[in-house]
């Protein structure tokens, strides 16, 4: 079975930035020692794994937003 998002229930609001998130995804997995994680099948990885990057995702998006809305309202 192929992780091509059909079967979820996240929808991308702004669809240019799937491209952005999948490098996003990729570069966090790389940095907690998964390599080549765009092309291994995630089952085959622990929850936990799979967690770690999902979360590292979320934390650096809210991060991004943080410094985002500190920045314009000056």
């Amino acid at each position: 079975m192929s992780n091509n998002n059909r079967n979820s229930s996240n929808k991308i609001v702004v669809p240019e930035a799937r491209q952005a998130l999948n490098q996003m995804k990729t570069e966090i997995a790389s940095e907690l020692g998964l390599s080549n994680y765009s092309s291994i099948d995630k089952g085959t990885l622990t929850s936990r794994q799979n967690g770690y990057v999902g979360g590292y995702m979320t934390k650096s998006l809210v991060e991004m937003a943080q410094r985002n809305m500190s920045g314009s309202s000056k």
